[in-house]
């Protein structure tokens, strides 16, 4: 037996029965010959670390813009603490933990610069829309490698693509990252809204006393909660009382952070950057890389498409650079 066999054979027997094995995949679009090493799943979590597109998030924005400081997170550090909320709880319920992070890796691949006011702007201004759950499946199917695609099995791009609230995933280990994105996201974007000094008032007791005061607490009873009322279970799921109490969180957040706070305050700015670039593009497409213009071509999409795919895949610092390049005027030199 190969060590990849020896794996599949030690997922069989330890595995809950309602874990995705890796022998049970339905397959990538594109067969190809077994790594004798890892297996499936294993595999394109690795094709995900190592793409260009996972290496970006690193400067992309999470929810503050431009931070001044060093511990703010990003889109890439949300994405690792996605990842390692999902391996916990796949871990402590024997799904399988290496579909789970895969997902969680992929999850965001496909997000704009200046987070979800990026979004905002493409999704309005774009024909069909702009969703960064369908980007993210397009940037593993098709614009990695220059049109190759990072060939993902089926059940990773599932989970990608349904990893927004909206979702349905096919798999407990997608519902599993489903849930894991809003437990990052409302505990970290708490502790970056107190490291910058916005949240004064503090999260209301009505939460704090079911979840915790601090991001340890939370994410204790979160998790724990969430073990607990699946372990043995066809479905993820939270107690009644936990799950109000970090929808009501969330709910807060929204009110107090992702829509009215002093961080925000850039955010018209930053969709106007994207609104002008977008405008450019469609009207000077010479002015774009080739190979997005090349890809639309043949698929026989419209312009508008590789305007959306060349700018959400830029940074925050890239699409900065070319904003200046195109509108800001340079001193003349002799």
């Amino acid at each position: 037996m190969t060590i990849r066999e020896m794996t599949e054979e030690r997922e069989k027997a330890y595995l809950s029965e309602y874990a995705c094995l890796s022998t049970a995949t339905r397959g990538r679009e594109v067969p190809e010959a077994e790594c004798d090493i890892r297996p499936v799943f294993q595999r394109d979590r690795d094709r995900i670390l190592h793409s260009k597109s996972f290496r970006r998030l690193e400067h992309k924005t999470q929810v503050f813009l431009s931070p001044q400081g060093d511990h703010y997170r990003n889109r890439l550090t949300h994405t690792l603490e996605v990842s390692q909320v999902a391996r916990t709880i796949t871990q402590a319920l024997r799904l399988n933990e290496s579909l789970a992070e895969a997902i969680a890796m992929g999850h965001d691949l496909g997000h704009t610069p200046f987070g979800h006011a990026g979004e905002r702007v493409l999704n309005q201004l774009h024909p069909e829309g702009f969703v960064h759950s369908e980007q993210s499946v397009r940037v593993v199917e098709l614009l990695e490698k220059k049109g190759k695609g990072l060939n993902l099995t089926w059940e990773v791009r599932d989970g990608i693509l349904n990893h927004r609230t909206a979702g349905h995933p096919s798999t407990l280990e997608g519902r599993v990252v489903q849930l894991s994105d809003k437990i990052a996201y409302i505990n970290h974007d708490i502790d970056d809204a107190e490291r910058a000094g916005i949240l004064p008032q503090g999260i209301p007791r009505e939460y704090t006393d079911v979840l915790g005061t601090t991001i340890r607490e939370r994410l204790n009873t979160m998790i724990h909660d969430i073990v607990t009322h699946s372990k043995d279970q066809p479905r993820i799921c939270m107690s009644e009382e936990i799950e109000a109490a970090m929808q009501g969180i969330r709910r807060f957040m929204f009110e107090n952070i992702y829509t009215h706070s002093a961080a925000k305050a850039e955010e018209g700015k930053a969709e106007h950057v994207i609104a002008e670039l977008y405008n450019f593009y469609l009207n000077h497409p010479e002015k774009m890389p080739l190979e997005y213009l090349e890809l639309t071509e043949q698929r026989n999409e419209p312009l508008s498409r590789a305007v959306c795919d060349f700018i959400s895949g830029m940074t925050d610092q890239y699409a900065m650079a070319r904003y200046y390049e195109i509108f800001v005027p340079k001193f003349w030199q002799q």
